[in-house]
């Protein structure tokens, strides 16, 4: 029912800067809380930011806090990510997902979210 598309991945220098976008089809998108994950290889999924419902509330994970921001249009029914100051252990896929409960929380656990997106690849290299 609910799809979920990324975009916006790339390659980028260390110090640079990416915006990735995640559109939402179907369902309630102004109902669910949002998330941003990322998997490294080798490495398990991590989540890297959240934000609530209404985009009142975020929550970011410490090895991005400072850097990333997550934001939220619902009437564009899109969440998108700014990365700043990326750096290379930032390198992974990264996804956009959506809470299974409707609720106004911010969720930093990753069984708070069963739909995803298909994934961008963000690369920080020189």
């Amino acid at each position: 029912q609910v799809q979920l598309v990324e975009s916006g991945g790339g390659l980028v220098q260390p110090g640079g800067s990416l915006t990735l976008s995640c559109v939402a089809s179907g369902g309630n998108f102004n109902s669910y809380g949002m998330a941003w994950f990322r998997q490294a290889p080798g490495k398990e999924r991590e989540i890297v930011a959240a934000i609530n419902r209404n985009g009142g509330y975020k929550a970011y994970a410490d090895s991005v806090k400072g850097r990333f921001t997550i934001s939220r249009v619902n009437a564009k029914n899109m969440v998108s990510l700014q990365m700043n100051s990326l750096k290379s252990e930032d390198t992974a896929v990264y996804y956009c997902a959506q809470q299974w409960r409707a609720s106004g929380l911010v969720s930093m656990t990753a069984d708070a979210y069963d739909i995803w997106g298909q994934g961008t690849q963000v690369t920080v290299s020189s």
